[in-house]
């Protein structure tokens, strides 16, 4: 079970498999790198690195939760890794990281899939394609109530009607929610400040690397709006909407999710 300690004492949980060029996977709020179970598929002839953020899954909780200290703790990870002609692939809260994390990892990334993200996740007068304040306010004070009770409510919220069976639902429970650890009550409210404060926007134009944007049609949390913003601001963004999917189209649609990234990659 591998483990890396970041300068700051933070210890960073990673699984990986495979060998070759090395892919990065970072997980949303409150997940932890188990939500990629399905993508590790996509081993062939890549080195595949699932990392729990800190204070998600198996790593160490931390007193800071602010998006520059999730970033800080990704390039230590490199560092550490010795990580160099990555691809990154992060998801919701993750792409906040990935982008936040860009100008110091720049020379060592070939390539950067962002799934279901936002460079800004409330809404401002500029900018539509997000949740309402209030919204992530509430939810805040959801998980002070109740915060099991938030925590399922919101897990379920990802998925659109009809989505997929409950078979399959099943099978996701099973797999990701229970072989996985939920953060404590405090790093998910901690960790949640990101959504309400973080404005990535500026950061679009400098990304000077290949892009894949996948995001589901249906998103209820990130409105696939937010990706085609990010695509026509990215310099070498491509988009790709999937039809049907809410906002964890890689754990529904695996294979053509995973099908999508290896057509991308092997343009990159």
């Amino acid at each position: 079970m591998p483990f890396a300690e970041t300068p700051a004492g933070v210890t960073l949980h990673y699984d990986e498999t495979g060998s070759g060029r090395p892919i990065v996977f970072l997980h949303g709020w409150a997940m932890s790198g188990r939500v990629w179970r399905f993508q590790q598929r996509l081993v062939d002839d890549s080195r595949l690195i699932f990392l729990d953020q800190r204070g998600h899954g198996q790593s160490s909780p931390s007193e800071g939760y602010t998006v520059q200290d999730f970033a800080g703790d990704l390039v230590s990870f490199f560092d550490q890794l010795a990580l160099d002609n990555a691809v990154l692939v992060g998801w919701s809260m993750g792409v906040h990281v990935a982008l936040q994390a860009f100008p110091a990892l720049r020379s060592r990334l070939a390539a950067l899939v962002l799934v279901g993200g936002t460079p800004r996740f409330t809404t401002a007068d500029d900018y539509p394609h997000g949740q309402s304040p209030l919204e992530v306010k509430g939810l805040g004070l959801r998980l002070r109530r109740d915060y099991q009770k938030t925590m399922g409510e919101f897990f379920r919220g990802m998925f659109a009607e009809g989505e997929m069976q409950g078979v399959q639902y099943q099978r996701i429970v099973h797999e990701i929610v229970m072989g996985g650890r939920s953060p404590d009550p405090d790093t998910a409210r901690q960790s949640l400040q990101i959504l309400s404060v973080v404005d990535l926007r500026d950061q679009l134009p400098l990304i000077d690397r290949p892009v894949l944007l996948i995001h589901g049609e249906l998103d209820k949390i990130c409105p696939a709006s937010a990706s085609a913003y990010m695509a026509d601001r990215l310099p070498m963004g491509r988009l790709k909407v999937m039809e049907g999917c809410g906002h964890a189209p890689f754990m529904t649609r695996p294979e053509q999710f995973n099908g999508l990234v290896r057509e991308f990659l092997a343009d990159a």
